[in-house]
């Protein structure tokens, strides 16, 4: 979930993806500013944190990289369970890659935080010569989906920061401040405890 102060805004967000459309390499460049061309597979999951000035606030990811091979799938829910963002990464020269982001969209829906914002991010967008999936299918399937869409390259850094950028300017909104703790369902039946008590009294 995302937690706020005065003005400071925590944050919990997880990537999802297939393995190898570049999960770990996006983090790379938000966090780190770099770019490996041989990343090694992410085991189980890696943490990250980065804090962003947006407006007049200061957001501080808890980025969560989870292993994008099937047999850690299970492992998933542990992390985007009360996550208050998700990024859902492919590569955009697989069309396999993209029907995975798709599956995990599906999940996250059914099983996710309802207030999580969620991005879908085309990776690879340097290889646009080899590109199978178009940005119009792309951005077609993330509008339906209540998700919104960029283009990345973590080789050339393109859109990665304007996506974390993006995520924290909607997060506010996503989690409201009167209730940082997320108590919304004790609030309107208390409400009327008191009321029932005051006017019981009184008669």
């Amino acid at each position: 979930m995302a937690t706020i102060g005065h003005n400071n805004l925590n944050a919990k967000l997880v990537l999802l993806g297939d393995m190898g459309a570049g999960k770990s390499s996006l983090l790379l460049r938000f966090v780190k500013g770099q770019f490996l061309e041989f990343q090694e597979s992410t085991i189980g999951a890696a943490f990250f944190s980065q804090t962003l000035a947006v407006n007049d606030a200061t957001v501080k990811f808890e980025i969560w990289d989870t292993a994008g091979q099937e047999r850690y799938h299970s492992l998933a829910p542990m992390y985007y369970r009360g996550a208050a963002a998700a990024v859902i990464v492919y590569d955009i020269t697989s069309i396999d890659s993209f029907a995975r982001a798709k599956k995990w969209v599906l999940e996250l829906q059914k099983q996710g935080n309802p207030n999580m914002v969620m991005a879908l991010a085309g990776n690879k967008a340097d290889l646009e010569d080899k590109k199978k999936v178009t940005v119009e299918e792309a951005s077609a399937y993330a509008e339906e989906n209540g998700l919104f869409f960029m283009e990345t390259s973590a080789k050339t850094a393109i859109n990665v920061n304007d996506l974390f950028y993006e995520i924290a300017k909607r997060l506010p909104r996503a989690q409201p401040a009167q209730n940082p703790l997320g108590m919304v369902l004790a609030d309107r039946p208390a409400e009327g405890a008191r009321a029932a008590s005051c006017c019981s009294l009184s008669s």
